[in-house]
């Protein structure tokens, strides 16, 4: 073989395997981005059909404490702010804020025995309880997810891909509000 053929075999030997490295890249990068936007959307479904049942809470416990009108819109807002939550910081926001409504609810509840005693009440709980522990699984998917795409997007040759490309961008993590992140960081106390 003369050296001009080698040398065009090698050019494209090395174009082949260029394009692979890139074709590869490209796609471990659509596949993460798709993980993401995947893991997003159950949050989101999990987030609305909480919503979903926040009315039915409300109208519970109302039938019990008629007073606590200032509690009642305070959940009324977060569930309209978690509703119209379009990024992952508003929604982490308006989930901060939900989680401190229910709190104030069940806060009521506790001082109307005949309200904690309600069958449909305690239904609702559970199906509360449920339902948050669907929304803490999902944002635990939804935020290993966006750590592996943002490290992907991060590095060596992922990164240059995604500089000539431009699609991907970083994602936002689902984060626990500061008051929240206090009391897991902190170690509870034991007392005998």
């Amino acid at each position: 073989m003369s050296p001009v053929v080698i040398t065009i075999i090698i050019i494209v030997v090395v174009l082949i395997v260029l394009v692979a490295i890139f074709a590869g890249a490209y796609n471990s990068l659509v596949t993460l981005n798709e993980r993401v936007n995947e893991a997003w959307s159950d949050i989101t479904v999990q987030l609305k059909y909480r919503a979903d049942l926040i009315p039915n809470v409300v109208e519970t416990v109302k039938g019990y404490a008629k007073h606590e009108k200032e509690t009642f819109a305070m959940v009324t807002e977060a569930r309209s702010a978690v509703m119209g939550a379009k990024t992952v910081k508003a929604a982490a926001a308006a989930e901060n804020e939900m989680q401190a409504a229910l709190g104030k609810i069940f806060a009521i509840a506790e001082a109307y025995p005949e309200l904690k005693a309600d069958g449909n009440f305690k239904k609702l709980q559970e199906q509360l309880q449920d339902v948050e522990d669907k929304i803490q699984a999902a944002r635990r998917f939804y935020n290993s997810g966006a750590k592996e795409l943002n490290t992907k997007i991060q590095t060596f040759p992922t990164n240059l891909i995604n500089k000539i490309i431009g699609h991907f961008k970083k994602r936002d993590y689902f984060e626990v509000a500061e008051a929240e992140k206090a009391k897991i960081e902190k170690a509870p106390e034991v007392k005998f």
